[in-house]
Formats: structure tokens, C-alpha cells, sequence
């Protein structure tokens, strides 16, 4: 979605004009002792949450974080080469992939925090930024942990075609095809699907989509596009309730939304999420917290942990 640029008044430097996409790849992110990057990823958690006030920005660093990791191929071991959370996404190769149409806004959004964070790998501010929107939307809190390690050049970037597509032939077996290429299962594919209750689809970008809807044509930010939910910028259970009941043409549902109610397997967690918004949470978190370390390398081993 396209958000307002809004500087911070909390020391995040100011960026004018924006950096190119070439300058913005090719920042090295500095090492830290542990104590040290804990404390400055606190401090970068914290900017996220003025920006994520400043701007109404949580569904596009939800969906950078998920597209940087979503990449993952368990079977492929060789680091970097089986994708995942590692930062590629910052590099204008990776941003110019079909799925990853707008995704420069949100980099952009985020470049002033990593430029007072240098030591935050961006691989770790990607995933950081998106688990704080989902908890600032009023969703669970994630079990993160950081100290992912970030890759060095273009040339290291996943291969297009990785990420789902919103309206393929088959719906259910396409997302099979996806999500177990990156080791997830049904009830990951379904929970995860539930961070739709964030954010819009917009047809210039996606293909998908009215225009503007009811919900939509004021905004937060630009307005237009076509949302999920209602409250669009609220986390909840109300995506599973809306698919299931069809019952407001201004609500978007893709092949890939409603096959959740259709497959026997994917609708035993579709049904259940729609009744229990505390099992969906429950589920969710851990479904998050599994995309955000796949195909990391982290540095320490064990991680970082910030609670």
C-alpha cells in the first residue's frame, strides 16, 4: 500500500532526497557484541513503533518481512542459496520481482532507522518491523529472536517465482506447493493466511482488487484498494469470519482466500479460527515466529533474544 513519508522527531535522521535502491543494497550492516545488539535492536523497535503511529504503515512491513523470508527452499541447503530471511529484499533485483510490486515504499519507510541502527542487519529490521506491526495492530506478541545475518551482494538474491500467487488455476495446491517447499504445514498455511485481516489489495499493483471500496476511499494513507476486513488496520479473527460469511461485496476474497473454507483439510483450522480468536493467535505467533527464522543464519547461533 502507499503510505505517508512522515520524519520522526525521535532522532531518526532525515533523507532528502531518498537514497537510491543501489545505495540502499549495498549498506553493510556493522557487527555488535550481543548485549549491545539487543540494545539497539530495542532502540530500533521502538522507531518502528513511532513509525507505524506516524503513518498507518503495518500491513506493508507485515508483508516485507514475509517476502524476504518467503523464499526459503528446505531443500536446498547452501546458505544463501535457499533463501529466507537473510535481507536480499533490500536490493532493487529482488524489488523489481513481480509479488514484490511496491515493497520499495515500505524499504524506504525504514531506511532512517537503519541508518541510526547501522548495527541492526536488515535481514533483522525486515523481520523486526513486521512483528511489531502485527502486536501494534493489536495481534499476539511473536517469540522472536534476532541476529539474523544479512547477505552481501545482488548476485546472492532467491530466483522469481517463490513467493504464492494470488489466483493460480489450482488455489489449494498451489499453496501446498509453497508453503512445503518452505517446511510449513496446513494449519501454518491457514493461520498464516489470517494476516489478511491487515491491509488492502490494490489492482495497479496486484491485479486484484476494486479500486476503492466503503472501506478504503479515505484512507488511512493513500486511499483506495480493497481490504479483507473492515478495519483493515485492526488484527483479529474477523478475515476467517468475512470469508466464511460472503456477505459484503466490498470485502475482498481471492481463489487462494476461499479455497480455506473449501479444502477439507485447510477448513477444519478455517472453521476453528473463525470461532476462537484466542486459538488463532495462539497458532498464528507460532506460525510467524517459524517464517521469520527460516533460512536464517544467525550470529550468534542461538540468537538474540530482546525480552
Amino acid at each position: 500500500m502507499a503510505v505517508v513519508h512522515r520524519l520522526l522527531r525521535r532522532g531518526l535522521s532525515a533523507v532528502s532526497p531518498l537514497p537510491s535502491l543501489q545505495e540502499i543494497g549495498r549498506r553493510a550492516a556493522s557487527s555488535a557484541a550481543a548485549g549491545d545488539a539487543a540494545a539497539e535492536l530495542r532502540g530500533a523497535r521502538e522507531d518502528v513503533k513511532q513509525l507505524l503511529k506516524s503513518t498507518s504503515c503495518h500491513p506493508i512491513l507485515v508483508r516485507l518481512g514475509w517476502h524476504d523470508a518467503g523464499t526459503y527452499d528446505k531443500n536446498i541447503t547452501e546458505w544463501p542459496k535457499c533463501g529466507g530471511a537473510n535481507g536480499s529484499l533490500r536490493f532493487e533485483i529482488e524489488l523489481k520481482h513481480a509479488a514484490n510490486a511496491g515493497l520499495v515504499s515500505a524499504l524506504k519507510l525504514i531506511q532512517p532507522i537503519k541508518d541510526k541502527h547501522a548495527g541492526v542487519a536488515y535481514a533483522d529490521l525486515f523481520q523486526l518491523a513486521s512483528a511489531t506491526a502485527i502486536e501494534e495492530a493489536g495481534g499476539p506478541k511473536i517469540p522472536m529472536i534476532y541476529g539474523r545475518v544479512d547477505v552481501a551482494a545482488p548476485e546472492q538474491c532467491p530466483p522469481e517465482g517463490r513467493l504464492p500467487a494470488a489466483g493460480p488455476p489450482s488455489p489449494a495446491e498451489h499453496l501446498r506447493e509453497v508453503f512445503y517447499r518452505m517446511g510449513l504445514s496446513d494449519k501454518e498455511i491457514v493461520a498464516l493466511s489470517g494476516a489478511h485481516t491487515l491491509g488492502r489489495a490494490r489492482p495497479e499493483r496486484s491485479g486484484w482488487g476494486k479500486p476503492e471500496t466503503k472501506y478504503t476511499k479515505n484512507g488511512p494513507g493513500a486511499p483506495g484498494g480493497q481490504s479483507w476486513t473492515s478495519q483493515w488496520l485492526k488484527f483479529d479473527n474477523s478475515y476467517f469470519k468475512d470469508i466464511k460469511e460472503r456477505r459484503d461485496e466490498d470485502l475482498l476474497v481471492l481463489p487462494t482466500d476461499a479455497v480455506l473454507f473449501e479444502d477439507s483439510s485447510f477448513k477444519i483450522y478455517a472453521e476453528k479460527y473463525a470461532a476462537d480468536q484466542d486459538a488463532f493467535f495462539e497458532d498464528y505467533a507460532e506460525a510467524h515466529a517459524k517464517l521469520s527464522n527460516l533460512g536464517a543464519k544467525f550470529d550468534p547461533p542461538k540468537g538474540i533474544s530482546l525480552e
